[in-house]
């Protein structure tokens, strides 16, 4: 399944981050860890003349997924033990909820999900992604469903 994505050509639009020049310099930005709880991730935005990237890790051990989430549907309310989860709205119609705060971000935005947090994502109509970043042990036996749609909990 492909699905045509645009690429912002005005990077703010996206995130609260400034203007980045034309050589911003890319520098090893490793998440810190603060009282055993990570610091959210600083997102590098670099403008190029083509365009502009945003680069959300460097350097560090991290796991990268696309959810796809079909029509109307939802995942498990979970929370994990051993990772920290950067989630990023590709689509419309995503539904974020996190500790008990239900969101429906624009295309771009961002929330940081620690662990132990309760979470869940869904759609509100049409088939959606949404990129996760998982910081820390990755692994899908750390998930604890608290409630889930199909008899998962």
């Amino acid at each position: 399944m492909q699905t045509d994505v645009p690429v912002p050509t005005d990077s703010r639009a996206q995130t609260d981050a400034p203007a980045p020049t034309a050589a911003a310099p890319v520098r090893d930005r490793a998440v810190p860890v603060r009282d055993g709880a990570r610091e959210e991730p600083e997102v590098l935005t670099e403008r190029r003349p083509w365009g502009a990237f945003e680069q959300f890790t460097l350097n560090e051990p991290s796991t990268v997924k696309i959810i796809y989430v079909e029509p109307g549907q939802r995942l498990s309310l979970q929370r994990h033990r051993d990772r920290d989860e950067l989630w990023v709205a590709l689509d419309p119609g995503a539904v974020f909820e996190v500790a008990g705060r239900r969101t429906l971000p624009e295309v771009g935005e961002r929330v940081l999900i620690r662990a132990g947090q309760t979470h869940r994502l869904g759609s509100d109509g049409p088939a959606v992604r949404v990129m996760e970043i998982a910081f820390g042990h990755f692994d899908e036996d750390d998930i604890e469903r608290l409630e889930d749609s199909y008899g998962r909990a």
